[in-house]
C-alpha cells in the first residue's frame, strides 16, 4: 500500500477545460474578421464546444479516432481544441503550409476520420481530395463554397454551425487515462516525410503548469493573448491550453498576419501577451519605420522557432518599450524547452549576455550535451555537442515509424549543436546539420547570421556552407536589403570585421529578394544550399 494519503486522480484536457470555464465565464474569445471583430465569452464557447463534441460522437467518432484541423487560430480552432481531446478522441493539427504531397501523407499516415476545415481553406486541401483514403466526414467552418473537396472518395459533408445547432450544451466527458493520445502534431519534414508526434493529457496538461509558472510567462486572467504562432504549430505553443486554464482574454488573429493588420488589432484590442517567430516581429519593426505604431500594450512578447538577433530584442525595447523573451523548443518537446530569463542582479551589457542565450532548461525538462561518441560533457561553457533533452512533456519515439536514431539512452537528441555554462544557459551554436567546417574549426551560421542582420540595411540574413577547394566549406552569406538599399559585400564585410573572427568572414555573398522558409516560418537552408548547387544565385567575391 503507499504511503502517500494524496487522491489519485488522472490529469485531463476535460478538467483544465471545465476549471476555465467554471472559473472565468466572462472571460472572451476574440476572432478578427473582414467584416468585423466576433466575441464569445468563456461561457459561450464553453457550451457551443459541448455541442461540437456531441456531434462528432453522432458522426461516429469514438476513443482515440483522429480527428484533423485545417484552420486559422479562430473561435471555432479553439472550440475543436477541447471538444476533440475531451470526448476521448485525438486532435490532429494539420499544417496549412505543408506541400500537397506532405499533407495527404500526414492526412493518411495518421488515418484522420474526419476533418474540420476553414472555408478559406478549401481550396489548400482541395489539391489533396482525391487522395484522402480514411477521411469518413469533412465538416466546413463558414459558408465559402466546398466543391474542391467533392472528390474525397469516402467523404460526407457537414457544416460547422448546422451541426451545432443540431445539439444542445450538456455532456459529461469520459473519465480517461491521462496517458490516453489527446493531440498530435507532425514535424515540418525539411528531410524525409514529417514524423508524427502524439502528446498525452498528461503530458499537455503538465506543459501548461511549466507556460503559466511565474519562471516562464506568469500568464494570469488579466492577460490578453494574441496567437500569432499558429494553432497547427506544436499546439500553438501551448498557450490555448495554458492561457484558457488561467482564464486569459484570446486575441486570434485567422489569416490576418501581415504587419499591417496585425499592427491594427493590437491598436485596436491592446493584447498584453503574444507569440510568433521571428520574421513576424521583424516584419512588424521595418512595418514600423515608416509610421507611428503603438505596441505599448505588451508587457511581454515570447518569441522562438529560430534564434532571436539581439537588434531585434533591442529596437523593440527601445523604440517600444516591448520585451521580447526568447524561449527555445521542438514540436517533439511539446514545445517548451529552455527559457532566457535573466539572472537577478545583472544589468547592461552583462544582462545581454543572458538575453540572447537559448536559455536555461525549465522546471520539468532535463537537458545534456554529448560528444561524437555519446559522452556526456561538461557545462563549463565552452565544450560543444549535441544537446539531448528528457522529461513529461518530451517524446519517447514517433508515430508509426522507427527512428531510433533520434534517441540515445532515453535522451531525445535534438539535433542542435551548442554548450552549456556553469549556470546551465544554454546557447545553441547551430543545427548538426548547417554548422559550417572549415579547415578543420566550425563556424557557427546561426551568429554570422545574427551579427549580418544588426546591420542597418539588411532585413534578413541566412549562412550557409558551401564546397570550397581549400578550406572543406566556406560561409555564404545570402542576404535581404532593406527597401532602398545597396549595401555592399565590402560595406558588410567591414561591418562584421571587429564582432567575429577574421576567418569566419563570408568572401562569397548573395542579395536575393526572400530568405526560403520552412512551413513554421524557419530558415529553410537545403533550399539555398540546392540553389547554390544548380547555380541559381549571383554570387558576388
Amino acid at each position: 500500500m503507499s504511503f502517500s494519503t494524496m487522491m489519485d486522480r488522472p490529469l485531463l484536457i476535460s478538467d483544465l477545460f471545465e476549471h476555465g470555464r467554471r472559473l472565468y465565464a466572462n472571460s472572451r474569445v476574440i476572432t478578427v474578421g473582414e467584416g468585423g471583430d466576433r466575441i464569445g465569452s468563456y461561457a459561450e464557447v464553453g457550451d457551443r464546444t459541448e455541442q461540437l463534441a456531441k456531434a462528432l460522437t453522432k458522426l461516429g467518432v469514438e476513443h482515440e479516432d483522429r480527428v484533423g484541423t485545417f484552420c486559422w487560430n479562430s473561435q471555432e480552432h479553439l472550440e475543436a481544441y477541447f471538444a476533440i481531446s475531451s470526448m476521448g478522441a485525438v486532435m490532429h493539427t494539420l499544417n496549412i503550409r505543408l506541400f500537397p504531397e506532405q499533407l495527404a501523407f500526414v492526412i493518411n499516415h495518421a488515418e484522420d476520420k474526419v476533418i474540420i476545415v476553414d472555408d478559406t481553406l478549401v481550396p489548400l486541401l482541395g489539391k489533396v481530395a482525391k487522395e484522402l483514403a480514411t477521411v469518413e466526414h469533412i465538416i466546413v467552418v463558414g459558408d465559402g463554397d466546398d466543391t474542391p473537396l467533392r472528390e474525397a472518395p469516402r467523404a460526407t459533408f457537414h457544416r460547422y454551425e448546422e451541426l451545432l445547432a443540431s445539439e444542445s450544451p450538456g455532456i459529461d466527458w469520459p473519465v480517461l487515462d491521462e496517458r490516453a493520445p489527446a493531440s498530435m502534431a507532425y514535424t515540418s519534414g525539411t528531410t524525409g516525410d514529417p514524423k508524427g508526434v502524439v502528446y498525452s493529457h498528461r503530458s499537455t496538461v503538465l506543459h501548461s503548469y511549466g507556460i503559466t509558472s511565474g519562471a516562464v510567462t506568469g500568464l494570469n486572467e488579466r492577460d490578453m493573448v494574441l496567437t500569432i504562432v499558429p494553432m497547427f504549430h506544436a499546439n500553438c505553443w501551448g498557450l490555448p491550453y495554458a492561457g484558457w486554464w488561467v482564464g486569459t482574454d484570446f486575441l486570434q488573429p485567422t489569416r490576418f498576419l501581415q504587419p499591417e493588420p496585425l499592427v491594427a488589432m493590437i491598436e485596436r484590442h491592446r493584447p498584453t501577451f503574444a507569440g510568433a517567430v521571428p520574421s513576424i516581429w521583424t516584419g512588424v519593426l521595418n512595418y514600423g519605420e515608416s509610421r507611428d505604431i503603438d505596441l505599448s500594450s505588451f508587457r511581454l512578447v515570447i518569441c522562438g522557432g529560430s534564434a532571436v538577433p539581439r537588434s531585434l530584442m533591442q529596437a523593440f525595447e527601445e523604440r517600444y518599450g516591448v520585451t521580447i523573451l526568447q524561449l527555445w523548443g521542438m514540436t517533439e518537446t511539446s514545445p517548451l524547452g529552455t527559457v532566457a530569463l535573466v539572472p537577478p542582479g545583472l544589468e547592461g551589457e552583462e544582462a545581454w549576455r543572458y538575453r540572447v542565450r537559448t536559455g536555461r532548461p525549465v522546471a520539468g525538462i532535463d537537458l545534456r550535451i554529448v560528444d561524437d561518441q555519446g559522452a556526456t560533457l561538461p557545462w563549463d561553457g565552452e565544450s560543444v555537442g549535441e544537446i539531448e533533452v528528457r522529461g513529461p512533456w518530451v517524446t519517447g519515439s514517433y508515430y508509426g515509424v522507427d527512428a531510433s536514431e533520434k534517441f540515445h539512452e532515453g535522451w531525445l537528441r535534438t539535433g542542435d549543436v551548442g554548450f552549456v555554462d556553469e549556470r546551465g544557459y544554454v546557447q545553441i551554436t547551430d543545427r548538426s546539420k548547417d554548422v559550417i567546417k572549415s579547415g578543420g574549426e566550425w563556424i557557427s551560421s546561426v551568429e554570422l547570421e545574427n551579427e549580418i542582420i544588426a546591420h542597418p540595411e539588411v532585413a534578413e540574413a541566412a549562412v550557409v556552407g558551401i564546397p570550397d577547394d581549400k578550406w572543406d566549406e566556406r560561409p555564404l552569406a545570402c542576404v535581404v536589403r532593406k527597401e532602398g538599399s545597396a549595401v555592399s559585400p565590402e560595406e558588410l564585410r567591414g561591418y562584421l570585421e571587429d564582432k567575429v573572427a577574421k576567418w569566419w568572414l563570408p568572401e562569397r555573398w548573395t542579395f536575393i529578394d526572400e530568405i526560403p522558409k520552412t512551413s513554421v516560418g524557419k530558415f529553410d537552408k537545403k533550399v539555398l544550399r540546392a540553389q547554390h548547387a544548380a547555380g541559381k544565385l549571383t554570387i558576388i567575391t
